[in-house]
């Protein structure tokens, strides 16, 4: 077990951030051990095919037997929203004393595999070439397997963020960790991860927590090292929606009416949703879904209410009858009627 104790400041310098390093990392495991996680193996297929001209032994030797990954490969980020690039500027400066340590504190107690184990072993300027190496193995297969995904992946996370803000103002700490996963426990003033090889106990004293949701995470995994500033990778809400295709527009009359995508984000709503959430879901950014929630919302077909911080969207009564009018008309037309 690992357990961060957070204190009152701490707990106010609670924060989130997305990490396109972190989501590169995690998503080796997921190749490595395609039993892992079912809902990835479309995304795993997909990318299999293009990973012949990159070192995959190397690649997977960064993921150790008990599937932790070396801390100075995921840098603690310090924007809400880095870029790929800048984080990996942050690995290239890591010493070769900082690589070696981190390198075989993650792969204990089991010993590292050959293509670490004879650079580490020499003098710095293998050590240098390795590291320098393993950046641009993984800037290859973010470019591959993760970039062209990114910004589904990115507006996923931020759904989940803008979700869990929410738990935390309505039922703070307590409310916030108890629905991210069966791992987590908070009591008095200490979160608690269970199921963890590691056993350490890190005082946060003053550094806050910052939270990670995650796409390949499959479990919540804090740094390796109990020096390491507080952090928590946790599994993101909605993965298993992840790699679905778009919604259809609808049936015909409603899509001739009012136009492919209002016609979509209407059939969506018959729940009330975020900006975010939609925009998710329909792969597009959240403004082209605001422009056409304005004109929904201005002809009555849509509801809004404030939520917190977030404004959430629903079908109006308007809405209900002329969705379902355009349903039962397409159902009549494909039954030949009465």
């Amino acid at each position: 077990m690992i357990s961060f104790v957070l204190g009152v400041e701490d707990l106010a310098d609670t924060r989130f951030a997305v990490s396109p390093l972190h989501e590169t990392l995690l998503s080796l495991r997921v190749v490595r051990d395609p039993g892992l996680c079912a809902v990835h193996l479309p995304w795993r297929r997909s990318v299999l095919g293009g990973l012949g001209t990159l070192d995959t032994g190397l690649l997977m030797s960064l993921v150790a037997q008990r599937r932790t990954i070396p801390d100075f490969l995921t840098p603690q980020p310090t924007t809400f929203a880095p870029a790929f690039e800048e984080q990996l500027a942050v690995v290239r400066r890591a010493s070769p004393d900082r690589v070696r340590h981190d390198l075989v504190e993650a792969h204990a107690p089991d010993p590292l595999p050959a293509a670490l184990h004879d650079a580490i072993t020499g003098d710095d300027a293998s050590v240098v070439v390795l590291r320098d190496g393993v950046c641009e193995l993984l800037r290859r297969f973010w470019e591959l397997a993760i970039e062209p995904l990114w910004p589904r992946m990115r507006l996923l996370l931020e759904a989940d963020m803008t979700y869990r803000a929410r738990q935390l103002a309505l039922g703070g700490a307590r409310l916030l960790f108890s629905g991210m996963h069966p791992n987590l426990r908070w009591h008095d003033g200490v979160l608690y991860i269970d199921k963890m090889i590691s056993r350490h106990r890190v005082a946060a004293a003053g550094r806050g927590l910052l939270l990670l949701p995650s796409v390949f995470a499959h479990k919540p995994a804090p740094p390796v090292s109990p020096q390491e500033p507080p952090r928590l990778v946790y599994p993101s809400r909605g993965v298993a929606t992840l790699w679905d295709t778009a919604p259809a527009a609808g049936p015909t009359a409603l899509v001739s009416l009012l136009g492919a995508p209002r016609a979509r984000l209407l059939g969506l709503l018959q729940e009330p949703l975020a900006t975010v959430e939609l925009a998710r879901r329909l792969r597009v950014t959240p403004s082209a879904v605001s422009q056409h929630l304005r004109v929904l919302y201005a002809t009555g077909l849509v509801t809004r209410a404030r939520d917190g911080r977030q404004v959430l969207y629903r079908r109006s009564r308007l809405g209900d009858r002329l969705t379902n009018s355009t349903l039962g008309e397409a159902h009549e037309n494909r039954t030949g009627g009465e």
